[in-house]
């Protein structure tokens, strides 16, 4: 029997670490850069976890649990 297909949204989105965090990219990098300051820019740029409060939502989707 097969499970659950993975969500392929998420899949794209999503990265799972060694300790079982999850891996997000933060939003806001794309456009309407001009008037964000090269700080703020630059913290957009680095990886975010996903909230525990929504591990589970994502990890279903990813079809883990």
């Amino acid at each position: 029997m097969h499970g659950k297909k993975t969500n392929k949204a998420a899949k794209k989105r999503f990265r799972v670490t060694a300790t079982g965090k999850i891996k997000r990219t933060k939003a806001g990098k794309n456009h309407i850069l001009t008037k964000k300051s090269a700080k703020r820019k630059n913290d957009l740029a680095k990886a975010g976890y996903v909230d525990v409060a929504d591990e589970g939502r994502i990890k279903r989707l990813l079809g883990i649990l």
